[in-house]
């Protein structure tokens, strides 16, 4: 079994999640500075390098202003 980080899911999540950043126009600069984080942490994410934990997924849809379900694989 491969790990999740790795899973095809978790990877069509994080384009989700990329996506809804860009159409709003947001850098990953901007969004971690919205966030009170350092920006390699965003990069890093969504890089598929480090991991998102399920409160800082819902932290970054909060700073988004979308909702979860916007973002969730089907």
């Amino acid at each position: 079994m491969k790990k999740s980080i790795y899973d095809d899911e978790y990877r069509e999540l994080i384009a989700r999640l990329i996506e809804k950043r860009k159409s709003k126009g947001i850098t990953q600069k901007q969004l971690a500075e919205k966030m009170g984080i350092d920006n390699t942490i965003i990069s890093k994410a969504e890089n598929c390098v480090r991991r998102l934990d399920v409160i800082e997924l819902l932290n970054i849809c909060r700073a988004l202003d979308i909702k979860l379900n916007d973002i969730l694989v089907e």
